[in-house]
């Protein structure tokens, strides 16, 4: 099993990733590693915060940096796990 937070590099904070928390139930981390897969995040996530995650979607940004944009489930609200990181 791989540590969730050695795959990630930190929260992304910005208006547009708070407002994701607020309106869609999603959360944005920076990664590590352009290589790093999207089940990897998936999985690690899950055990990390016994949370159920519906989907996770990656991008890479213009600065060349890998996101991923974890969508959770409808009963375990994202403002919960933000609150929790310090991001709200």
């Amino acid at each position: 099993m791989v540590d969730f937070w050695s795959l990630v590099a930190h929260p992304v904070t910005s208006e547009k990733a708070v407002r994701m928390i607020e309106s869609e139930n999603k959360l944005v981390f920076k990664l590590n590693n352009l290589k790093i897969t999207q089940a990897e995040v998936k999985k690690s996530f899950e055990e990390e915060f016994k949370v159920k995650v519906e989907k996770v979607n990656t991008l890479i940004d213009r600065k060349g940096e890998k996101k991923a944009i974890i969508k959770l489930g409808a009963e375990f609200p994202a403002g919960d796990i933000g609150v929790k990181l310090g991001i709200i």
